[in-house]
């Protein structure tokens, strides 16, 4: 194969269109061309009179090397498309089966590879099949109705399920993982456009069948699937000396699981791929001393804007019929040294109450396929660290207090009246200068915030309008802008749920995007809050086998703090199958 780069074509252009073109760079004929693949198709929207797919090809001719010479330009070259190989199974003996808790993009796609290799694998799953689990998320949004165990969060397919389904990804893929990925979902009923086009996507409403058919294939394959089972406990045995083929020191291993409080299930090899809300799984970790750590992460508010505005922004109205709903990607780094940036955009869609806990509300985004929704919304986040956590773990609801006094103390010490303010500036001080010893510290940090999101707005979605949020007051109406909200909703004062810092660092970025995206600051863009789960808080560490300390346990996806959404966790799901696959044979029969 040849592959062919910067491939200009207008957006208008046909199938027959883009052959000529190749054909034309290639020097031959187009029915020389005996196969044409498109690797990849970007857009190219740097000019609005000019915007443009941009195609990385794959071309199948005779003499390929001898085009290649005549060619003599950089465009064309030989195809070194890295074809992705499972590794060949290990000696050492599974006693058990492979146990697997969490069915989302990572336990499903560790599952999937380790089915399809012969290892019978079991996936322990606290929610519900994904049907169930629609049902149970409609009628919340509807009444109000929460499943602690069956929601957004939790169920077939884990968070991603209720999302816009984005399948790009930063993940640098030297062994062809990704490609993996977006074929094994084309397999399953994605549209193939996914394997080539620059920002793929699949839609809530389409992922649910992907989601079972994996589940089925699983099945058939020998593996299990059990629902509304809580791996709720870990059981361990002594493990003397070094480990097996990896040769590293070990004092426990893992023997088996406790499901639902009662029901031990024995395994020699645990996949942690929990997801980043399984908070008290968090804390049965921790209680057994798995080593974790407290990771940065980040927090912030849902932003809805009118699609028509992102499209002529981005687009054109003219263009954007062809192109469809446009998306966008926005940062800035503040003056206070915060970076804010757009997350999870959903061009088309909802934003949707995403809670998982009791007296607690966290909102996400998400689209259906046809991304055909009036809005187009985005989180718009702040980077959060270990030492902001702190200050939460040691003053809890005091909060408000020290951010105004460090608000005070910024514009100088000489205007600080008191002793007791100066004492108290100090205190802070000291407590900054600490290093946070609780690694779930950052939870602490989410549920004070969705706690002030469900009584800032009583249980339902709290809105504001942007000119209300700016001016610190509760909005009375909407504008131009209509809400596209998934659960009830109802006016509230949004800068009562965030941190003084994060409110004014979205402020300013907010007014910044505006010089990018006309209208992005307009007074009637409407927020809601809060979008505290964008990743884990916690990495769960491993090391470079993707092994715990612990025997037997491997952390998985991105709960576990190795991947930021659903092409990461698969890429990284298939990687554990592999890790688990070299160590060990298939087993014993499924025992």
């Amino acid at each position: 194969m040849l592959r062919i780069t910067q491939v200009k074509m207008p957006i208008t252009h046909t199938e027959e269109d883009l052959r000529i073109r190749a054909a034309k760079l290639l020097r031959v004929s187009d029915n020389q061309i005996k196969k044409l693949v498109i690797v990849r198709q970007s857009i190219d929207a740097r000019k609005r009179d000019e915007i443009s797919f941009s195609y990385v090809l794959d071309a199948e001719v005779e003499q390929e090397e001898k085009i290649v010479r005549r060619c003599k330009n950089d465009k064309v070259s030989l195809s070194k498309e890295i074809s992705y190989r499972f590794p060949a199974s290990g000696s050492m003996r599974l006693n058990h089966r492979p146990v697997i808790v969490g069915s989302g993009p990572a336990g499903l796609f560790c599952g999937l590879m380790l089915a399809r290799h012969g290892y019978k694998p079991l996936i322990f799953e606290r929610g519900g099949p994904v049907q169930e689990r629609k049902e149970k998320v409609e009628a919340f949004w509807k009444d109000g109705t929460l499943d602690v165990n069956c929601n957004v969060q939790f169920g077939e397919g884990g968070a991603g399920t209720f999302s816009d389904g984005k399948l790009n990804t930063l993940v640098k893929d030297p062994n062809g993982r990704n490609r993996l990925v977006l074929s094994l979902f084309a397999e399953f009923g994605a549209d193939p456009s996914i394997t080539w086009v620059h920002k793929p996507h699949i839609g809530t409403d389409v992922l649910m069948g992907i989601v079972k058919g994996m589940r089925e294939e699983i099945i058939r394959l020998g593996g299990e699937v059990r629902f509304y089972s809580q791996v709720t406990d870990i059981l361990f045995e002594a493990a003397e000396g070094m480990s097996g083929e990896v040769q590293k020191p070990c004092q426990r291993k893992i023997c088996g699981v406790v499901v639902n409080g009662k029901e031990e299930i024995p395994t020699d090899v645990l996949v942690m791929a929990i997801g980043h809300s399984a908070r008290d799984t968090f804390f049965m970790l921790n209680a057994h001393e798995i080593p974790m750590e407290a990771k940065a992460f980040a927090v912030g508010l849902r932003i809805q804007h009118p699609q028509e505005m992102i499209d002529a922004s981005q687009y054109g109205q003219e263009a954007a019929k062809i192109l469809g709903a446009a998306s966008y990607k926005l940062t800035h780094t503040c003056a206070n040294g915060r970076g804010v940036y757009s997350f999870c955009m959903c061009p088309g869609g909802f934003v949707v109450n995403a809670s998982s806990e009791e007296g607690r509300l966290a909102v996400n985004g998400m689209s259906y396929h046809a991304r055909d929704g009036e809005n187009a919304n985005s989180a718009l986040i702040v980077t959060v660290t270990p030492e902001d956590f702190l200050k939460f773990v040691k003053f809890g609801e005091k909060i408000e207090e020290i951010e105004k006094i460090e608000g005070i103390e910024e514009k100088g010490i000489e205007e600080i009246k008191g002793k007791e303010e100066t004492k108290r500036i100090e205190e802070i001080k000291e407590i900054e200068k600490e290093e946070s010893t609780d690694v779930l510290a950052g939870i602490a940090f989410q549920r004070v915030l969705e706690e002030r999101a469900f009584r800032a707005g009583k249980g339902k979605v709290p809105v504001q309008l942007y000119g209300d949020f700016k001016e610190n007051r509760c909005s009375v109406k909407f504008g131009a802008v209509k809400p596209q909200i998934k659960g009830e909703m109802t006016f509230a004062n949004l800068q009562e749920v965030l941190p003084v810092p994060l409110v004014d660092a979205l402020i300013e970025g907010i007014e910044r995007f505006g010089r990018v995206i006309p209208g992005f600051h307009r007074e009637d863009a409407l927020l809601a809050g809060v979008e505290s789960r964008t990743s884990s808080p916690v990495r769960i560490l491993r090391d470079k086998q993707l092994e715990s300390s612990v025997l037997g346990l491997f952390p998985c996806g991105e709960g576990a703090g190795y991947a930021g959404g659903i092409t990461s966790a698969a890429m990284d799901g298939i990687k554990v199958a592999e890790e688990i696959a070299r160590r060990f044979g298939p087993g014993s029969e499924g025992e």
